[in-house]
């Protein structure tokens, strides 16, 4: 076991003021290991980052093409939207097609993060709705799966057949047996992995071809992701910024708590990372910074700057330090 190394420094007055530690593995499609920092082994929770596995099941099956799902649908079922009227119009329209209601989602009412959805619904002394949950396209994509099959409602249950498929997925790209599960922010279960095994899962994804039904079914969903990553996160989310700085190099996706994982198709590579602290504008730092070094974004491109590079501010917009990738990642 290794002991977590140091990412992300912020420095002020020419000081390093604080640092935050992380792990982080990029594996090959092979599913060996190419680069680690800190303990590629170490077990954590994916959270978010693995939506893409949740979603492998419904494409794989053919049911996203039986419900004639489109490419929009395909990246909103991996997303963590912000709630604005691009994610929430388009799965209202599609819990419709669904011929389902809000009250069928399982994950709670969520404010949304994007500010003028936000300010939207208090002028109008609204409350959230769980569409508005940044959980609500995957959790269509839950929907689908469980209308086409004729399963019950309960989908976020472990034992439910949904969720057992999902499991059996993640541990068949981990290449690992998972040793827990937790109740993720939407309430459907995730499974915990180590971060070497993650990184295995993206490297498939990287690596997969049009050869096989699954590969085919990876394709089209890291496609979807990159073709939308505004539907992915939001215009204003580091995973939209990279993706875009990337151009067709790369699908992202973060995860709370830390988590990021990187699917780079051309290098067929996955990478997976976790800071420890749990933060995320040092998982958004660290992963540009990897991606740099791989060749796969420009460190001078200033969306790239913004989160691996960017200056602090204070109030009065004074420039009061810098945060930085540490040595190990520069």
């Amino acid at each position: 076991m290794s002991n977590p190394v140091d990412f992300v420094e912020l420095w002020r007055g020419g000081m390093l003021e604080s640092a935050h530690q992380g792990h982080a593995v990029v594996v090959d499609e092979a599913g060996e290991i190419v680069h680690s920092w800190g303990d590629p082994h170490a077990v954590t929770y994916p959270r978010s980052s693995a939506k893409m596995l949740q979603a492998l099941p419904m494409v794989e099956s053919g049911v996203a093409d039986r419900f004639g799902l489109t490419v929009e649908q395909l990246a909103l079922s991996c997303a963590s939207h912000s709630g604005a009227a691009i994610h929430t119009d388009r799965v209202q329209s599609w819990l419709k097609d669904l011929e389902l209601d809000d009250d069928a989602f399982v994950c709670g009412p969520q404010w949304p993060a994007d500010l003028p959805a936000r300010n939207g619904l208090i002028r109008d002394d609204a409350t959230p709705c769980r569409y508005h949950n940044n959980c609500s396209g995957k959790h269509c994509g839950f929907l689908t799966m469980t209308k086409a099959n004729g399963w019950g409602p309960d989908y976020v249950a472990i034992d439910h057949p949904l969720q057992v498929g999902i499991k059996q997925v993640v541990e068949e790209l981990t290449q690992e047996t998972s040793p827990n599960w937790g109740i993720d922010g939407c309430s459907a279960p995730n499974h915990a992995s180590s971060i070497l095994g993650i990184g295995r899962a993206m490297a498939t994804f990287a690596a997969a071809d049009d050869s096989s039904t699954r590969g085919s079914a990876m394709v089209r969903l890291r496609n979807a992701m990159m073709a939308h990553p505004d539907l992915v996160s939001n215009t204003d989310r580091a995973c939209n910024a990279l993706m875009l700085a990337a151009k067709g190099k790369a699908a992202v996706k973060t995860g709370a708590e830390g988590f990021f994982i990187a699917i780079l198709p051309e290098l067929k590579l996955g990478v997976a990372l976790k800071i420890v602290d749990g933060t995320t504008r040092a998982s958004e730092c660290a992963m540009a910074s990897i991606l740099c070094k791989l060749g796969v974004l420009d460190a001078n491109d200033p969306a790239v700057k913004a989160y691996r590079n960017p200056d602090l501010k204070n109030f009065a917009g004074l420039v009061t330090g810098d945060m930085r990738p540490s040595v190990a990642l520069a």
